[in-house]
């Protein structure tokens, strides 16, 4: 069985659906290449799948080790290349609890970078993480 379903809606617009659940998600082309810019971009997506990714594996080692990061919450900058067109880098900057101790912020930095997208994205994609705990 399908995990998404998609569908293209014109003038390149996409909407893609996730079987489980019902949630969708709409992508238009970004202004800089001939788009609405409505919505996210497909390279939008991918930049916001890793931050996602890496919060989410933080997420479980901060639940397994009885950390709180309920106000964590991070920025995504997507630095685009030409000749190809293709993401070039990602810059993330996660904004943690000030209170996490440095043992527990050395174990969130290293499972984040080991997330499944992190590892999945090509190797030339360079990706700028920084970890900010003066959230």
């Amino acid at each position: 069985m399908s995990t998404i379903s998609a569908r293209y809606a014109g003038q390149l617009r996409t909407e893609a659906t996730h079987v489980a659940s019902g949630n969708t998600i709409l992508t238009d082309a970004p202004t800089d290449n001939q788009g609405r810019g409505e919505a996210f971009s497909p390279t939008d997506l991918v930049c916001s799948a890793l931050g996602s990714c890496m919060m989410t594996i933080m997420g479980i080692v901060a639940e397994r080790h009885g950390l709180d990061l309920s106000s964590a919450s991070w920025d995504t900058t997507k630095h685009m290349l030409s000749d190809p067109r293709r993401i070039g880098q990602i810059d993330l900057t996660f904004r943690l609890p000030a209170s996490l101790p440095e043992k527990e912020r050395t174990l969130l930095e290293r499972a984040a970078k080991t997330c499944p997208v992190a590892l999945s994205l090509n190797p030339e994609i360079k990706q700028q993480v920084q970890f900010d705990y003066n959230a």
